[in-house]
């Protein structure tokens, strides 16, 4: 058996595309129509430049828009609501990320600075309240954290079945509020069977070679070997580390992909898999809530409302 290999970079531009042409057609009936995403960054990171880079363009390219509000590393925390707060406000603005990890040389609470960011507006779904609807299976009023939202639906593309998830052995590894909780609610909202494994989970291979999907998001290069997985599992991996070589910057997964793609029945590849979707989704959650906010009206807002 060798693993199809699933490419993220192939769905996310079918993605892409289609939330283009629903602004495209949107513009039609509502040419003023716009949906801007804001993007806050404290700091200078190079691999935060890189990653904001990727979602100013993509937005760009397919007639969205993105702004980005560099802040410098000098900036305080009270600062720092200011800014949030202003952008909560703006009525041209229908989505703000604040870019982690916040390169700041004074100490900020960035779990409490996403917090302040309007839910209605929150698309990568890290507020309390919407990563407390997630949690409650309230999936009609939440907006889905951006990388588990791309791995639901890499698997349900790759299967060609929306309802895959539906009855399988779900294990994800991590349990990171970006990722690894997330993910392991959206897929028990679902229909999974779901266990999560973090760094206190006795027998981790013994609960791995169980899954029917295998989501790996712990943070260790090649951590998940060939014998960890179960004969034709979906294997998603988004992990990004990086190769010990300071001249190649290679990026390795968490998962031994050469190994494992002779046991695998789907396997996501780092780099090319996951990453793409989840800039992908975060432009689909950011135009979705912009029609929200723009042209439906003060009913649908009320909806979300707390």
């Amino acid at each position: 058996m060798v693993a199809e290999i699933v490419s993220g970079l192939e769905y996310s531009k079918k993605v892409l595309h289609d939330v283009g042409e629903k602004i495209a057609k949107t513009r039609e009936h509502h040419p003023h129509f716009e949906a801007v995403l804001a993007i806050v960054q404290v700091g200078n990171r190079s691999d935060s430049n890189v990653y904001i880079n990727a979602k100013l363009k993509k937005a760009q390219e397919i007639g969205a828009h993105g702004k980005l509000i560099k802040l410098p590393d000098t900036i305080t925390q009270g600062d720092l609501k200011r800014e949030i707060m202003a952008l909560n406000h703006d009525n041209n603005i229908d989505g703000i990320i604040v870019q982690l990890p916040l390169d700041c040389k004074h100490e900020i609470d960035a779990d409490y600075i996403i917090d302040l960011i309007d839910p209605l507006k929150d698309v990568d779904g890290l507020t309390r309240i919407n990563a407390g609807r997630l949690a409650r299976g309230e999936l009609q009023r939440t907006i889905f954290p951006c990388t588990p939202f791309g791995c639901l639906y890499l698997v349900q593309q790759a299967t060609g079945n929306p309802n895959f998830v539906s009855g399988k052995e779900v294990v994800v590894l991590g349990r990171s509020k970006i990722v690894g909780s997330p993910a392991a609610a959206l897929f028990l909202w679902h229909h999974g069977t779901v266990t999560i494994c973090h760094s206190k989970t006795p027998n981790i291979k013994e609960k791995c070679l169980r899954a029917d999907i295998l989501i790996v998001a712990i943070g260790k290069k090649h951590f998940v070997k060939a014998d960890w997985i179960k004969p034709g599992a979906f294997v998603i991996d988004c992990g990004i580390n990086v190769g010990e070589d300071p001249t190649s910057r290679k990026i390795y997964g968490d998962v031994d992909t050469e190994a494992a793609k002779e046991v695998a029945g789907y396997l996501t590849p780092v780099p090319g898999g996951v990453g793409p979707m989840t800039v992908a989704m975060l432009i689909r959650n950011t135009y979705e809530q912009a029609k929200r906010r723009r042209l439906a009206g003060k009913e649908a807002n009320e909806e979300f409302d707390n």
